[in-house]
């Protein structure tokens, strides 16, 4: 049976519905399961792929390796074979769009908001991949499959892991008769036939990202040759320069992602699209700090808090957006050490390596948060917490810092969410050790107040109703440590359709 088929056509035991897509490797249907009620994207390769006998021995071996991947963010593989002489593959079907036809539709749709969160779940079925010995190869818009969810953000799926090799081979970009990844999202060590890791996928989604933002691509050159001497030898692009909306962070977020080294790169795709979430907040809050000390305590009259990307932004009683910083009853002094030395650069301290091997082993100075909090944080930059939260170390303004700088009076965990309920959550600790107090937002109604005691100890927790992404009802919590090893910090918790929701959902189950 050769060339493509038309509807209606029964092949490997599947209906054929429609074509899907096809490509130098072949063709992806719509099709009726033999026998379960529903529908596989069933993948059958070309003639010239299934006659090879190597190609057809590694097809095998990394469908059985996608097979084991099992995460709410990469397409599942269902099943593989030989028929009539061609190799095929059923996969999850995804009835939607790809990145890449959002792309084409332009910014109306694909918002900066948008964009990030397509990352942050790219990267999320991505690292799990990585976390099993899966490279993906070929990361780019058109392999991030889109459902739409009324009244919700799109679920996200990474698709096409069927040229992935484990982890533990490496190879060129180029073999026989075959391209391993697309020109426009390669990293140049593929190009240039270098050792491949977990990180050239840190590099194409970079790219993508940049796609993502901008509408372009990062390299538009006219010829194949051109665009990988630009991966291998031009400065990674500026996504301000193509969107001048865009805010300036988000170049050194991309700059570092596209690295012509692999070890200047993030240490994993969550550590990027975390990043790049974070790079959002400075223009979201910078011009309208409304926070004022007084005395031991601070006034949190009026108080907006960015939850890290410019279109989704949580209001309090329709205050003007601020940033987020601290609000612990310090000393004074302590005080006035935090707005000078939070995030001076240590020449003592060790620069951090990239690889997820060994530089997201640590969160430097901030290893002491994740002590006391070991259920809740994620055990290493690269890894994720409670619910899949990741998160990542900021300044007491929410920008983004090396986590081996030197450490000031009050440290600070950026994380996000799955929305469900969780949007975001900040950990705030004091280094110093002085005790942290919480106070409730005089600006939205206290729905709750009250102490709190479980086997890992005890304190208090204040939920308030308050308006959050398009003016859609949230809920914040404060959680407050009373218990003499966590009595330092504090954690600031925003999601859910109200307080109560998210104090039902979320902090009745949460491991502190």
């Amino acid at each position: 049976m050769a060339g493509r088929f038309v509807p209606g056509t029964v092949f490997a035991g599947y209906v054929i519905e429609r074509v899907l897509g096809s490509g130098g490797m072949g063709a992806v249907y719509v099709a009726k399961h033999p026998r379960l009620p529903r529908r596989d994207a069933l993948k059958v390769l070309s003639d010239d792929h299934s006659t090879d006998a190597e190609f057809r021995a590694r097809f095998i071996r990394e469908a059985e390796l996608a097979a084991r991947l099992d995460h709410p963010n990469i397409v599942a593989v269902h099943d593989r074979g030989v028929q009539d002489g061609r190799l095929w593959i059923a996969m999850q079907f995804v009835d939607g769009i790809d990145a890449a036809q959002l792309i084409r539709r332009g910014p109306a749709e694909l918002t900066p908001d948008r964009a990030l969160h397509i990352i942050d779940a790219a990267a999320r079925g991505l690292d799990e991949a990585h976390r099993v010995g899966m490279l993906h190869r070929d990361v780019k818009p058109a392999n991030i499959l889109l459902q739409p969810r009324p009244g919700q953000p799109d679920r996200v799926y990474v698709t096409d892991f069927g040229i992935a090799r484990a982890a533990i081979e490496t190879t060129a970009l180029t073999e026989v008769g075959s391209v391993l990844a697309t020109l426009a999202y390669a990293a140049p060590e593929q190009l240039m036939a270098g050792q491949v890791d977990h990180r050239a996928d840190v590099y194409a989604l970079g790219c993508t990202l940049f796609e993502l933002l901008t509408g372009q691509k990062p390299f538009p050159r006219t010829t194949a040759v051109a665009v990988m001497q630009a991966h291998i030898q031009d400065p990674p692009p500026r996504a301000t320069a193509a969107n001048p909306a865009l805010p300036q962070a988000i170049d050194d977020v991309i700059a570092r992602a596209m690295a012509k080294n692999p070890e200047h790169r993030h240490p994993s795709c969550g550590a990027l699209a975390d990043a790049a979430a974070a790079a959002f907040v400075p223009r979201v809050a910078a011009a309208t700090l409304d926070l004022r000390t007084q005395g031991r305590g601070r006034s949190r009259r009026r108080i907006a808090l960015a939850v890290g990307v410019a279109a989704s932004v949580v209001v309090l009683g329709g205050a003007s957006a601020i940033a987020l910083i601290g609000n612990s009853h310090e000393t004074p002094s302590t005080d006035a050490a935090a707005g000078s030395s939070a995030v001076a650069v240590s020449s003592s301290t060790t620069p951090p390596t990239t690889t997820v091997a060994a530089g997201a082993a640590s969160w430097g100075g901030h290893n002491y948060m994740v002590r006391v909090l070991p259920d809740l944080l994620p055990r290493t930059p690269a890894d994720s917490g409670y619910q899949g939260m990741r998160c990542v170390a900021v300044d007491d303004k929410r920008r983004p810092i090396d986590v081996y700088q030197a450490v000031g009076a009050s440290t600070y965990l950026s994380c996000n969410g799955d929305r469900d309920p969780l949007e975001f959550l900040i950990v705030q600790c004091n280094s110093n050790r002085t005790v942290s107090r919480i106070e409730a937002y005089t600006d939205a109604p206290v729905a709750g107040d009250e102490q709190w005691e479980r086997p890992s100890g005890r304190g208090r927790v204040i939920w308030q109703d308050i308006a959050g992404p398009a003016g859609r009802p949230a809920g914040s919590l404060e959680v407050e440590f009373a218990d003499g090893g966590r009595n330092f910090c504090q954690l600031r918790v925003f999601g859910g359709n109200s307080g109560r929701d998210l104090f039902e959902r979320w902090w009745r189950n949460a491991p502190v």
